[in-house]
């Protein structure tokens, strides 16, 4: 499978707003159902200046995508946190593990950062199994995180710092 990663483009908003129509990949995160073409477009259009994102591609096909905000606190400026997802059909699949090393990447070997933070809901394994191989650790749970399909779900605090 090649698989190609590369910078978020405006133009692929279509392509990021399907990937969110997936239930695995709204319940896995914080975004809501029935995402709008027009609220894609105008994120990916609008993106500041501390916001990187990054997509995976399979035949020119959106098959996944992380993104990176850097704190703009200034004495949280050497952080970032990170939030991604991977089409339901290919995960597992190492595209996951493909966005999240070229994110760090960035963070570590361009941007300076020394200290990235996630949120992953505690009933996720395949991503915490993921991100824990990636260098991150578990600082602490988070009761009651988000509501998700009509109940309150907890969500561990996990962060990676540069070495």
């Amino acid at each position: 499978m090649d698989v190609t990663i590369r910078h978020t483009e405006p133009s692929d908003f279509e392509g990021v707003q399907s990937l969110y129509t997936q239930p695995s990949c709204y319940s896995g995160t914080l975004q809501l159902p029935y995402p709008s073409l027009s609220n894609w477009q105008a994120r990916l259009a609008n993106m500041g200046k501390d916001h990187y994102n990054l997509v995976a591609l399979i035949d020119n096909q959106i098959v996944g995508q992380i993104g990176m905000i850097i704190m703009d606190n200034p004495r949280r400026k050497h952080v970032a946190n990170i939030g991604m997802s991977v089409s339901h059909q290919l995960q597992n699949q190492g595209i996951g593990t493909q966005l999240l090393e070229a994110i760090l990447d960035l963070a570590d070997n361009w941007l300076a950062l020394k200290r990235v933070e996630l949120e992953v809901y505690t009933d996720n394994p395949a991503a915490i199994a993921l991100y824990k191989k990636a260098g991150f650790v578990i600082e602490g749970t988070a009761k009651n995180y988000a509501f998700r399909d009509g109940e309150y779900v907890d969500s561990h605090l996990m962060a990676r710092l540069a070495q």
